[in-house]
């Protein structure tokens, strides 16, 4: 396994490197995680690529990095949270006499200097960043004609570009061949090939996200650019075209969010895509939604708030607003997506979830899976088309929001004959009809929320990993992080991540739970959202600790140990006293 780090300035192309890295050792049977960085510039500015290469699936970061090569020196600090270095790391600077940066020194790792500028000028100005593809390629011990493949795919447009880029390549996998020296970070090319599993396909969490919500069936979406959940737009805009949907450009949050109500009504599954800005502008019409029992999915994917905030940076604290944003009772679903590979399986689900139970969800995505790249097995689908309970042309008179058992009731699509009915947010009677009438409402409340609490969502409520009476709680991307520290850990320990946050499945989770003697809450918030809502609805049956840390830094596996050493020292302090 070998984690490394490409930073560059204004245009070197270090995110093109670690894309052109990753498909490399994907077509070699690798598989791989390549994330991005950037400062808040909207254009130009630092940016970093972040990989990391295995022989297993990897979908999160590592503790350290092997190898970090900087393009840029003058401005890398602003990375130094990002790059955490110890004395096995080494750090190769992209030109001779390159100062060195603080925080390179104070990890204690070692300094190289290449003259990777000088390397590229060779053959022309630019493609330091084709050279380090090069270099690195042939550390991570990748085969030449692999490079020299993917960088052919990548510049076949390019026809002017190209034979410069295969120079380029060629100069920094020759240069590599003549060090004497070992970077520790080279893959085992051979053993790929007796692996039982080997990546299928190279995407990014947009693209998995906007899969799954395909293949469940959205047909329209309604949305407005917004980062960093543009990706998923981009993706799905023409391939709805070619399934006869459609995408819209809206003029507005608040436009996209009454576009999908409109389309859900008249009988296509729906969708729209944004972040914390956008989700606070559309929680009064997903309150409609509700209301109307119109199903429909806004996926948001999180950024540093509050408000603009950081929005090239993930983290985890739009949880609140997910869960209790609404105004009123207003009982809706709100699910999160594990890894970059569970993607397409909860974004699928919860088109599923909405059309069935005639509800709006909320599926949480972030940044660190929506704009990072994987190679990844196939990935798995929701195996169900999304289908909604319709009335029969039969039913008269026609009771839009009968009181059924399951709380679901029939809906018909406009124009029927004898099926119209009114569907606004005002309270209603079985019939659609407005009412304030006190049992009326207490009625309508009660059935929005039966079907929620009384459905049986199965065993998809959340992944676990692992036996033991030392339990890990966690949800979206750092649900990953976790179960790299599991691993590690070894047996005792157990990982619940949660994919389905409201309605929270507090029967299921105490049983998963069990006799636990420790519990470890782990989250990127800094208001330790996710355990006020676990404690909001249970008690725990042991000690437990909240390790809940904001972005931009992503929580990594070493923390999580940190925190169970403690736990452990606690303990034997503790016994101590009580043998005294």
């Amino acid at each position: 396994m070998s984690s490394i780090a490409i930073a560059g300035y204004g245009g070197t192309g270090v995110i093109t490197t670690g894309q052109l890295l990753l498909k490399s050792a994907a077509k070699s049977g690798f598989f791989g995680l390549a994330q991005r960085s950037f400062g808040p510039q909207i254009r130009g500015g630092e940016s970093l690529s972040l990989l990391r290469f295995s022989e297993q699936q990897v979908l999160s970061p590592d503790d350290y990095y092997d190898l970090v090569v900087l393009l840029d020196t003058d401005h890398v600090a602003r990375f130094r949270g990002e790059l955490p270095l110890n004395v096995d790391s080494t750090v190769i600077l992209g030109s001779i006499g390159a100062k060195v940066p603080d925080f390179v020194t104070e990890s204690g790792a070692q300094v190289v200097e290449y003259p990777l500028d000088d390397l590229s000028n060779e053959t022309a100005d630019g493609g330091e960043n084709i050279v380090v593809t090069g270099l690195v390629g042939y550390y991570l011990g990748l085969e030449l004609k692999v490079l020299v493949s993917i960088v052919q795919k990548h510049f076949a447009h390019k026809t002017e570009l190209l034979s410069k880029a295969e120079l380029w390549l060629a100069s920094g996998w020759e240069f590599a061949k003549t060090q004497k020296r070992s970077l520790n970070i080279s893959l085992d090319v051979g053993q790929s090939d007796k692996s039982a599993e080997s990546p299928d396909w190279v995407i990014n969490g947009s693209e998995v996200c906007g899969y799954g919500a395909l293949e469940a069936g959205v047909r329209f979406v309604a949305a407005y650019p917004i980062t960093p959940a543009s990706g998923i737009l981009e993706w799905m805009a023409p391939r709805l075209e070619r399934l006869g949907g459609s995408l819209i450009q809206a003029e507005d949050e608040l436009a996209s969010i009454n576009m999908i109500i409109g389309a859900s009504f008249g009988g296509v599954p729906s969708m729209t895509a944004t972040s914390g800005p956008g989700l606070a502008l559309m929680t009064e019409s997903i309150g409609l939604a509700v209301a109307s029992e119109t199903p429909l999915v806004v996926v948001n994917v999180m950024r540093g708030g509050p408000s603009t905030g950081i929005p090239t940076k993930s983290e985890q604290s739009d949880l609140n607003i997910a869960l209790h944003g609404l105004h009123g009772d207003a009982p809706h679903i709100v699910t999160a997506m594990l890894s970059i590979a569970d993607s397409a399986y909860t974004s699928g689900w919860s088109v599923w979830l909405a059309e069935h139970l005639q509800v709006p969800v909320i599926t949480l995505s972030d940044q660190s899976m929506a704009q990072s790249d994987a190679s990844i097995s196939e990935p798995t689908l929701w195996p169900e088309k999304a289908e909604r309970l319709y009335a029969a042309e039969a039913e008269t008179p026609y009771e839009r929001y009968a009181l059924t058992h399951s709380g679901i009731s029939p809906m018909a699509i406009p124009g029927e004959e004898d099926m119209m009915y009114t569907a606004d947010g005002l309270e209603h009677d079985i019939k659609g009809t407005p009412s304030a009438a006190t049992e009326v409402h207490q009625e309508q409340l009660a059935k929005r929320a039966k079907k929620l609490t009384q459905f049986d969502y199965g065993t998809d409520w959340a992944e676990i990993q692992g036996e033991g009476d030392k339990v890990i709680l966690c949800w979206g991307s750092v649900s990953q992080v976790a179960i790299d520290a599991q691993q590690r850990l070894g047996k005792g320990y157990k990982v619940i991540a949660l994919r389905l946050l409201a309605p929270l499945q507090v029967d299921a989770l105490r049983e998963a739970i069990g006799e636990a003697r420790q519990i470890l809450i782990v989250e990127q918030s800094h208001g330790a959202q996710f355990r006020a809502w676990l404690r909001a609805h249970m008690d725990f049956p042991c000690p437990h600790i909240s390790l809940a840390l904001p972005g931009p830094l992503p929580i990594r596996p070493r923390q999580i140990l940190k925190v169970f050493a403690q736990f452990e020292q606690l303990a034997t302090e503790v016994e101590h006293v009580a043998n005294c």
